[in-house]
């Protein structure tokens, strides 16, 4: 694993193996406090640090507001390398290496009355599920969590694979809608490996998501865009963690969708102030 810890290199391994994951740790704008607790972003499906979190102002936004981040692309996305193991890119060893990189970064376990222990997330589409499996499964060391344009399912969990690997080999029309645009956006990103992401798709069938078999217990804030389809779903994942006696805040961005609720104003101020608390 390899990557940026303000500004040094560094690497090691997880569970015995490398799964070649880029890295980013940014302290917080000069001048401001560092006694808070740090952030774990985890980015999207088909995207990566840069553009989920660098190129929309994000990563800069948490650092003015005293902010220590970390983050890293997911496997076979961005600069992160491209393991031919299957299991690497399965949710429960990303979240694993997830964890594996916080600690790394100085996240420790919360500590009642001290604000620069424990972490908070945010994660978006993808990146939302894994932020909520991740609370759910470490609850000693996450504060808060931030999920942008979550779902009660995976999408990923529909992709017609077998129509994916057809188009790609010789551009047989893919039928299923989702699936080609899933596949679309891919191909428009020449850093992603979209193969590694077929097979990120194959791991992620092979590890059902189901938000109601272990609820995380801190409090959560929901956030999509108004015209984002995902947005219909929000309740009920609203009502599968109260159900479990969560603390959970909704907001829909007006006017934004899937693809652009990441980059509005809104949903950035409603995260600091969230996580402020």
């Amino acid at each position: 694993m390899s990557g940026r810890h303000t500004g040094e290199q560094h690497a090691h391994t997880v569970e015995g193996t490398d799964p070649g994951l880029y890295v980013e740790v940014h302290d917080p704008a000069p001048g401001k406090d560092a006694a808070l607790r740090p952030i774990l972003l985890i980015h999207g499906f088909s995207s990566s640090t840069k553009l989920n979190w660098g190129d929309t102002g994000w990563i800069s936004a948490l650092q003015n507001a005293g902010r220590r981040v970390i983050a890293a692309d997911l496997p076979g996305h961005g600069r992160s390398g491209s393991p031919e193991d299957l299991d690497s890119y399965s949710p429960s060893r990303i979240r694993a290496d997830l964890l594996q990189i916080a600690f790394d970064a100085g996240a420790r376990p919360l500590r009642d009355g001290d604000p620069s222990s424990g972490l908070d997330i945010i994660g978006y589409s993808l990146g939302s599920r894994l932020a909520w499996e991740f609370g759910a499964t470490q609850p000693e060391l996450v504060h808060r969590l931030v999920l942008g344009g979550p779902n009660t399912q995976d999408p990923l969990a529909q992709f017609d694979l077998v129509a994916a690997q057809r188009h790609l080999a010789d551009g047989t029309p893919i039928a299923d809608a989702s699936t080609a645009g899933l596949l679309k956006m891919a191909q428009l990103l020449p850093s992603n490996d979209l193969f590694a992401l077929l097979t990120l798709v194959e791991a992620i069938k092979g590890e059902p998501y189901d938000p109601a078999e272990a609820v995380p217990h801190m409090p959560i804030l929901l956030v999509a865009g108004d015209q984002d389809e995902r947005a219909e779903t929000l309740p009920d994942l609203a009502a599968i963690a109260t159900k479990a006696g969560t603390i959970v805040e909704q907001v829909l961005v007006p006017g934004r969708t899937h693809t652009n609720t990441v980059t509005s104003r809104v949903f950035k101020d409603a995260a600091i102030e969230f996580l402020a608390a």
